[in-house]
């Protein structure tokens, strides 16, 4: 159905109805798609004809300049900010662990990839990831979120850079630009009388028997909340003279293989467990799925229960007061470091620190474990190093 100009509207058999404008260029007869009708009428239709044969006066051929729109949308999207942030995290997985990956990328899909996912990286001033994006999370007090976001957002610009998709990194230029964050120690109980009385608090949970064994190990190994949920019973040995964990790399905040020595109050705990989760491949499975481990909120939930407050007691302020306490007792700091499997700057002592100070390490565990036994019996005298009071 023939409109005027070489618009025309092309019915199928199945009454489908397109905008159509045949046109020569060249000498060669060509076709345009101008839209679907009802979606484009008959005077959009005509605009978009007028459009094109502008262009066909100016010597340019309208098919060729949509296919040149077309692939450079598709370049444009291919180098937005969150295709090459989302390139990042692909390549970040392996480096990993599981739920870091996940909350890396929860920071990108809640506080950047809505007002900057789409902007070509190349084209992302200070300004507007300042304005865009960082001010956004300051003025919602998340100060320490806005500082990570920050950071991972130079990751993100760097890798750019280096596969040749940016010319340079923002963020540098936002230093003093945000407020500061002051970083907030994990909550921790030091006081000897109370950690007694923490410690028979947790003795009592009546929730799973697999959480009150978690509760009860906590304190006993030193290990951040994620390596104890996702310990496995393939990694622990529990019989012979030097009974023992080995966390492997993958698990480990740092990706190098740690000794955990075992006290015998942590192996009596693994050895009740052993019975009722040992047949799988996590000491502490989850819930609904032994395939997979328990909650990393799992241990924090059970304080809770027992009504301890976070203010009071996280998880990860088992490692405080275990780092608190042995220092305050005179235990060489670099054995409480090492067993804290906090990172070694030194790249030379990073390769031997796997079994460094492993005789001292496990005489200390074996002392700490002894000392948390007499807290929960009401006795605060310091535990002995060595034979002499530390």
């Amino acid at each position: 159905m023939f409109d005027s100009g070489g618009l025309y509207l092309e019915v199928s058999p199945a009454g489908r109805k397109w905008w159509r404008l045949k046109y020569r260029q060249a000498g060669k007869e060509k076709r345009l798609s101008l839209g679907v009708y009802p979606d484009t009428g008959l005077a959009d239709a005509r605009e978009k004809r007028d459009a094109a044969r502008k262009l066909l006066a100016a010597g340019v051929d309208p098919s060729e300049q949509r296919k040149a729109q077309k692939a450079a949308g598709a370049e444009r999207a291919a180098n937005s900010f969150e295709a090459i942030a989302r390139e990042w995290l692909q390549k970040q997985s392996s480096k990993l662990a599981p739920v870091t990956h996940t909350k890396a990328t929860a920071l990108f899909e809640t506080w950047a990839f809505p007002w900057i996912g789409g902007r070509p990286i190349a084209e992302i001033t200070p300004r507007i990831l300042l304005e865009s994006v960082l001010r956004r999370v300051e003025s919602s007090g998340k100060l320490e979120t806005v500082h990570r976001l920050k950071q991972k957002c130079g990751q993100v610009f760097r890798y750019a850079i280096a596969t040749g998709r940016a010319e340079r990194d923002p963020t540098p230029d936002l230093r003093g630009a945000l407020q500061t964050h002051t970083p907030r120690n994990h909550s921790a109980v030091t006081d000897p009388v109370k950690i007694g009385e923490l410690l028979r608090a947790m003795d009592g949970y009546l929730g799973s028997f697999a959480t009150r064994c978690a509760l009860r190990l906590t304190p006993l190994v030193f290990v951040r909340p994620g390596e104890l949920r996702r310990a496995e019973w393939t990694d622990i040995t529990l019989d012979g003279e030097h009974p023992q964990w080995i966390v492997p790399a993958a698990t480990m905040k740092m990706k190098e293989p740690h000794i955990v020595p075992l006290s015998t109050q942590a192996v009596a705990i693994l050895r009740e467990l052993r019975p009722q989760t040992g047949g799988g491949q996590y000491v502490f499975p989850g819930v609904h799925s032994r395939a997979r481990p328990m909650s990393e909120n799992t241990v924090n939930v059970a304080l809770r229960r027992l009504g301890f407050t976070g203010s009071e007691i996280v998880a990860h302020g088992f490692r405080s007061m275990a780092s608190t306490l042995l220092n305050e007792q005179g235990w060489p700091p670099d054995v409480i470091e090492r067993q804290l499997a906090h990172a070694e700057r030194n790249e030379v002592r990073r390769a031997y620190n796997r079994a460094k100070y492993l005789p001292e390490r496990r005489n200390m565990m074996q002392a700490w474990a002894d000392y948390l036994d007499g807290l929960r019996n009401g006795n605060v005298v310091p535990i002995r190093q060595g034979g002499r009071r530390a």
